[in-house]
């Protein structure tokens, strides 16, 4: 189940030829993850709240995708943007984030998303593509509830939503450097201080946690073992959507009931793969099994856990 509770219409004009081309799509971060997920192989339950003239364009074009969609209609419109890459870089034209959620759609959502994740064995919760437009305490409850049951979750969130989810524990969380330097849960982008960040976060609930760094590789917390994800470089056509794909080849490697390193694996492969192509969480899935077999999880400098252990990592705390 993806809980992708904002998705939007996202209008992008191209020129790859002559002639100018308009693209039309659904999208936002749940959208992404989901699209990659089928593209593995792997059913796809997507729930979301749509509304207005927007929402009645984003109705089938997500069922399109092939997900089996479960919508809430809302009173207020979803949100979109229009982006312009004809000179080759994206340049935004307008962006409507949409109104924030009511109690009343909250709860529908809710219910309907909770009631999905509870048949599924893996649930994304997906964060809104503006902050204010979801409260945080939603994916606390949503963590509690599915964990309690047995599920799986997995989260590629920060700021409120991350510290809110992370109450409840989930199973798999991905996290840029970025972000966690924007949060305040790391000060800089120096491997120790990021290794710190994450053992914090593996102690504040988070069972296996992998810290993407742009075009460097990705660190990965697994069983208390800190890796470096390596893997071949491909040059980027859209340096976009890496992370979110590589959230859902973990998803779904999970959902199949794949072990967690192959999931890593899978995950970064299909991350990879992405920036090559211009369409956010697309990929072809011979392509990415192709490169799993490339990809390898290498432990950590000896001599940097020996300067210092995970014990001492996970309680330093950060000058916020």
């Amino acid at each position: 189940m993806v809980f992708a509770p904002t998705p939007q219409l996202t209008v992008t004009v191209d020129q790859p030829n002559d002639h100018p081309e308009l693209h039309l799509h659904p999208g936002g971060q749940g959208v992404w993850q989901a699209r990659m997920v089928i593209s593995l192989g792997v059913d796809v339950v997507l729930c979301a709240a749509l509304g207005g003239e927007i929402g009645q364009v984003l109705e089938p074009l997500l069922v399109s995708e092939g997900v089996d969609l479960k919508v809430v209609v809302r009173d207020s419109g979803s949100g979109g943007y229009v982006h312009d890459r004809r000179e080759g870089s994206r340049q935004e034209i307008a962006d409507v984030p949409g109104q924030p959620l009511s109690r009343h759609e909250i709860d529908e959502l809710y219910n309907l998303a909770l009631g999905e994740g509870l048949r599924a064995s893996v649930s994304i919760l997906s964060g809104p593509n503006e902050p204010w437009l979801v409260p945080a305490d939603l994916y606390r409850r949503f963590a509690a509830d599915l964990g309690a049951n047995g599920g799986r979750v997995v989260v590629d969130l920060s700021g409120d939503h991350l510290g809110s989810v992370l109450e409840s524990g989930v199973f798999f969380l991905k996290v840029s450097h970025e972000e966690l330097i924007r949060d305040g849960r790391a000060r800089s982008d120096d491997i120790e201080e990021l290794t710190r960040a994450m053992y914090e976060l593996h102690a504040g609930g988070a069972e296996t946690v992998v810290v993407s760094r742009a075009d460097q590789p990705a660190l990965a917390l697994v069983d208390g073992e800190l890796f470096q994800v390596e893997m071949p470089r491909l040059e980027a056509a859209d340096p976009r959507g890496a992370g979110d794909s590589m959230t859902a080849g973990v998803a779904a490697v999970v959902a199949r009931g794949g072990d967690i390193r192959t999931a890593i694996r899978t995950g970064a492969a299909a991350g990879a793969l992405n920036v090559t192509r211009h369409g956010l969480g697309t990929g072809r899935l011979d392509s990415i099994t192709g490169l799993v077999d490339r990809v390898r999880l290498v432990p950590a400098d000896s001599r940097q856990q020996e300067r210092t252990t995970p014990d001492e990592l996970a309680g330093r705390v950060v000058e916020r």
